[in-house]
């Protein structure tokens, strides 16, 4: 079976993006080349900080959107909680 995750960037001014993708790391290379999300081409990358493993598409796309609306601080604790350097956390949905 194929996973899913979530991830989230940090983006050089200090925001946040929070994607899905079935291989992070080609995403985020998609992403620092200006091929990723409009967000992302405006917001430059800089580095991978959170991922979630997920089961489908669909709980990726859900916890994706759940994720899209937490507070910077939020975001930020999520990271913290789950560690400073990005590694995949499996979800507990």
């Amino acid at each position: 079976m194929r996973h899913y995750y979530v991830y989230i960037l940090r983006c050089k001014d200090g925001s946040y993006y929070t994607g899905h993708a079935k291989d992070v790391e080609k995403r985020f290379e998609m992403h620092k080349k200006g091929r990723g999300a409009r967000y992302t081409r405006m917001h430059e990358p800089e580095e991978l900080v959170y991922i979630e493993q997920l089961e489908n598409r669909g709980e990726a796309m859900k916890r994706e959107r759940m994720i899209k609306k937490f507070s910077h601080d939020r975001k930020q604790q999520l990271i913290f909680e789950n560690g400073t350097s990005a590694h995949v956390k499996k979800a507990d949905v």
